[in-house]
């Protein structure tokens, strides 16, 4: 399978740094802190990992589709997804045997 190359417009948010295409992990933090303190929520309780988390049991939440949460986070193991989103193994394992991808 071929990867896409991407260029810096492909990116939802470029760097303004020359040397790379993308936002650093903590250029990206310090946006989600801006955000979360401009709505006046507590930044120490909010912050990146929140958010893909939040997406991710949403998702989860409307669909019942681990295979689709499984994919979209990368993870290889269905089980580290059931972990993730603190379901119950029995009811997720369930789940997944009745859903078609």
């Amino acid at each position: 399978m071929r990867q896409a190359r991407l260029r810096s417009e492909d990116f939802l948010f470029p760097t303004r740094l020359h040397d790379s295409d993308h936002l650093s992990t903590r250029q990206y933090a310090r946006i989600v802190k801006a955000w979360v303190t401009a709505i006046g929520l507590d930044p120490t309780m909010y912050g990146t990992h929140t958010l893909r988390r939040t997406k991710a049991s949403l998702i989860y939440r409307r669909t019942k589709n681990l295979r689709a949460v499984q994919l979209l986070l990368g993870h290889t193991k269905l089980e580290s997804t059931v972990r993730y989103l603190g379901i119950e193994v029995d009811d997720a394992l369930e789940m997944a045997e009745q859903t078609e991808v």
